[in-house]
């Protein structure tokens, strides 16, 4: 909120240098560097509608966020060359990069459509797209939240998720190996 919205920042360790990584009006968060340094990952939701500008600076003023579909994006660190991984109205979040750094792991509740509420639904599962081609597969079939995924230098998968819960809000550690 440094500048009045819900921006990404790099600033040295010290707390010094402080640059401006987005600019967009609305929400950016969840940011994550490459393996080289080079890139970056969020999620972010961008109003479209002057009803959706309002309402997202009523929520800046009063210090609340909705909920809201989120977008997976990339770009260079510096912000530039920004593009938009996703584009399916449900919340995508919690990315990472592939040790790769050509794909992006994340999670989101795209395949959990709930016709009685017309709404996206809260079952989340793992999702990897490649960068480059779009190309999306999905790593977890659950009936239940998958998330916080990530890739470690070696290929080894580490999730957060609710399955084998001995109670309703109990999150248990995974880890897997990807192909």
């Amino acid at each position: 909120m440094r500048d009045g919205d819900i921006d990404l920042y790099e600033m040295n360790y010290n707390g010094g240098d402080v640059k401006r990584i987005t600019t967009e009006f609305g929400y950016d968060g969840g940011a994550f560097y490459s393996p080289n340094g080079k890139n970056i990952v969020w999620r972010a939701w961008y109003p479209k509608n002057e009803e959706e500008k309002e309402k997202w600076s009523f929520n800046l003023k009063n210090r609340y966020i909705d909920a809201v579909p989120l977008d997976i994006y990339v770009a260079k660190r510096d912000g530039s060359s920004k593009k938009r991984l996703t584009s399916n109205g449900a919340t995508n979040w919690a990315p990472s990069w592939h040790p790769d750094g050509k794909h992006i792991i994340f999670s989101s509740n795209m395949d959990d459509w709930r016709e009685d509420y017309n709404a996206f639904g809260s079952n989340f599962e793992l999702y990897i797209i490649n960068i480059r081609t779009l190309k999306l597969t999905r790593l977890t079939h659950n009936d239940t939240f998958d998330s916080f995924p990530v890739i470690s230098k070696d290929g080894k998968l580490v999730f957060a998720s609710n399955r084998n819960a001995k109670n309703p809000r109990q999150t248990n550690i995974f880890i897997g190996i990807l192909d």
